[in-house]
């Protein structure tokens, strides 16, 4: 990992379609506020070590919740976010 959790979490943003792509990923209709707060929450209780970079990307996986969030390691915009016990049904 090439920045550290707190320099992902003092710079993460959202672009405006993200919101929407969350919400239908993760089956919710949040709101932004809920969106920014599941993220920043999510981002906090994950372990270093489920902190990954991969390409221009970073992918946060917290096991306990099933979720999966891409941030672009350049901008540090959440990509997505997906729920990873989905795809293990």
């Amino acid at each position: 990992m090439n920045a550290s959790k707190d320099e992902i979490l003092e710079n993460i943003c959202y672009t405006e379609l993200v919101y929407g792509r969350i919400n239908k990923k993760l089956g919710t209709n949040l709101s932004k506020k809920q969106i920014e707060k599941l993220t920043i929450t999510i981002l906090k209780e994950t372990e270093d070590k489920f902190i990954s970079k991969i390409g221009k990307n970073y992918y946060v996986t917290n096991l306990e919740r099933g979720i999966k969030i891409t941030i672009n390691s350049h901008t540090f915009r959440v990509i997505t976010v997906d729920n990873t016990l989905d795809s293990k049904r």
